[in-house]
């Protein structure tokens, strides 16, 4: 590959690293409403053209910031489903990736930014929503491979993981984005992660 498309190429990864990271703090100092493309571009030095060359809207923008959180919350991709693995050591693994990501305050943080957002435009938050939706979630993937297998008994993979997901967050996320409540513990995530997998196991397997 040519030296200069090379040079070029790392060149514009580190100003999308830099909007990014610019963007986060605005959010979190300012919150959704108040933060401006212009502020974001001021603080990652970089010019609003850049910026719009990157993310097209706002929104876009805050639902990459979520999605970088999420990926930097694990080692790689997601485990897939395995046929030769116990079913609840992959659901603990799978849950306690999630939870990770669940107990981050930078996580917490802008949760509360997309939620406050979201309760001021309804419109706002499906639009969120849809945007981290656009790559089906690992729960889910893995579900549905092993419903396909006859180990889980599913006709609505979507609905069992919203489901399951539902067991981790009244514990793990709500608590702690809504009221205020401490990250869970080590021992705690474990407790969580463990009750919920045996409770989805024994309607699902």
């Amino acid at each position: 590959m040519d030296p200069n498309v090379i040079t070029h190429q790392r060149l514009t990864d580190r100003k999308r690293l830099a909007v990014i990271s610019a963007a986060t703090e605005e959010f979190l100092a300012a919150g959704f409403d108040a933060t401006s493309m212009d502020r974001i571009a001021a603080r990652a030095n970089v010019s609003k053209r850049t910026v719009y060359n990157h993310f097209p809207s706002k929104e876009v923008l805050f639902a990459a910031i979520l999605q970088q959180l999420w990926n930097a919350s694990h080692m790689g991709d997601a485990p897939s489903y395995r046929a030769d693995q116990p079913l609840r050591v992959q659901l603990l693994e799978l849950l306690s990736r999630k939870l990770r990501l669940m107990n981050g305050d930078a996580f917490l943080s802008l949760a509360r930014v997309a939620i406050a957002a979201g309760i001021h435009s309804p419109e706002r938050a499906r639009d969120m929503v849809a945007r981290m939706s656009e790559r089906e979630e690992d729960l889910t993937v893995w579900i549905r491979a092993a419903s396909a297998d006859g180990r889980l008994k599913t006709s609505d993979p979507v609905f069992a993981s919203q489901q399951l997901q539902g067991l981790v967050k009244s514990f793990a996320f709500w608590p702690q984005v809504t009221m205020g409540q401490p990250p869970l513990s080590k021992a705690e995530q474990k407790k969580v992660a463990e009750s919920a997998a045996d409770m989805f196991l024994a309607r699902y397997e």
